[in-house]
């Protein structure tokens, strides 16, 4: 997948400010520190574009990135971070939970956790609350390149029995730093948002 454009359209706080639904749209979630940011920034091959914080939980908003003028990502808020007061959580998942209820254009949830380790309660909460809502889920397992060789297929699978994954999503391995992954994870984006390569 060829990435021309790719740019940030807005962040958006509240439902009216979302763009108007014209593109396939696919969401972003994880924790907040999963590597969201560097996982942005690879797949559409811009150093910055998202922006990796040095504080984990600032995002509060749903972030826009136009690609290719074909599909937009949608990097909503990361979750888990302990210095976030509850209220601040609440609105977080109201945000998101108006998100994955209405939006029309969403396709798939792209949802990252970290493959060194096993998949946390918010992480399990999240991929449940999505396939309750029949969203299709590409669970990216980030920072492939930090487990050692004899440990990737088993800790592949530590994951996917936390979740309870199934069998009809899908599951890539990624590494932001060695650009691994990068092509499975767009091949599998394109199919559900039902795009060709060329079209994208």
């Amino acid at each position: 997948m060829k990435v021309i454009k790719a740019e940030y359209i807005l962040s958006a706080a509240w439902q009216s400010q979302w763009p108007e639904e014209s593109v396939p749209e696919v969401c972003l979630a994880g924790r907040s520190n999963v590597g969201k940011s560097s996982f942005i920034n690879t797949m559409l091959s811009r150093n910055g574009l998202a922006k990796v914080s040095g504080t984990p939980g600032k995002t509060r908003t749903l972030n826009f990135f136009n690609v290719n003028d074909s599909l937009y990502f949608v990097d909503v808020p990361g979750y888990g971070y302990a210095k976030v007061n509850n209220k601040i959580k609440e609105q977080f998942g109201e945000i998101i939970e108006t998100y994955l209820n209405n939006r029309k254009t969403l396709k798939c949830m792209i949802l990252l956790v970290d493959l060194r380790h096993k998949p946390t309660r918010d992480d399990i909460t999240m991929y449940e609350y999505v396939k309750y809502y029949n969203i299709p889920v590409i669970v990216v397992a980030t920072k492939e390149d930090k487990v050692k060789r004899n440990d990737l297929k088993k800790n592949e699978k530590l994951i996917k029995e936390t979740l309870g994954f199934h069998e009809e999503d899908y599951f890539v391995r990624f590494s932001s730093l060695k650009k691994i992954g990068m092509e499975k994870a767009w091949s599998y984006i394109l199919e559900l948002c039902g795009l060709e390569d060329n079209e994208a």
